[in-house]
């Protein structure tokens, strides 16, 4: 499992790198496409243009095999919970943005893949999510999922089956806790 956490650059912004066991094309499928992206993220729609609609559903207790209870801070979203937003960024198959919370204008944030070609079909990932808010919590949540979420796609990409979400998170978002302040 990847363990490399990640930072919280800049008030109300989280960067990740990770060094994912792909080819960039196989990457960005993972990406962009929904029955990919539903392995690691959330499945949806994302429509392949800037202005696009994006559509993500999120079922965690879907990414693993895993008995995986969920905790009870997170019990709303034991049923899924759904967002949509807008491509802001699109260049295949190395960059892609898009908006988070469409439907709050002031809880709006934007996300961006951006893929590096490495050496031996391997592929850096840089994952910036900016304007999170300022709201510790919400930081350190977002933190942990990020992380999280990252982990099954590096496992997915590797071909090896992921711990269950839950657990996962519930431990880096304990290491989160203690690193920000």
């Amino acid at each position: 499992m990847n363990t490399e956490y990640g930072s919280y650059i800049h008030p109300e912004t989280l960067r990740f790198e990770r060094l994912l066991p792909s080819p960039i094309e196989r990457v960005w499928a993972f990406l962009t496409e929904s029955d990919k992206k539903a392995k690691w993220l959330a499945d949806g729609d994302i429509e392949p243009r800037i202005g696009g609609k994006v559509e993500l559903h999120f079922y965690h207790k879907n990414l693993s095999e895993e008995e995986d209870p969920i905790p009870e801070k997170y019990r709303e979203m034991e049923n899924g919970a759904s967002y949509t937003g807008r491509v802001t960024q699109w260049d295949p198959p190395r960059l892609l943005s898009y908006t988070w919370f469409e439907e709050d204008p002031d809880d709006q944030s934007e996300v961006t893949f951006e893929l590096i070609p490495q050496e031996n079909d391997k592929v850096l990932l840089v994952l910036t999510h900016r304007r999170v808010g300022d709201k510790r919590n919400i930081i350190i949540g977002a933190l942990a999922g990020w992380h999280t979420h990252l982990n099954i796609l590096a496992d997915r990409l590797a071909g090896n089956q992921p711990k269950g979400f839950w657990k996962v998170h519930t431990t880096v978002e304990k290491d989160y806790d203690q690193q920000v302040s």
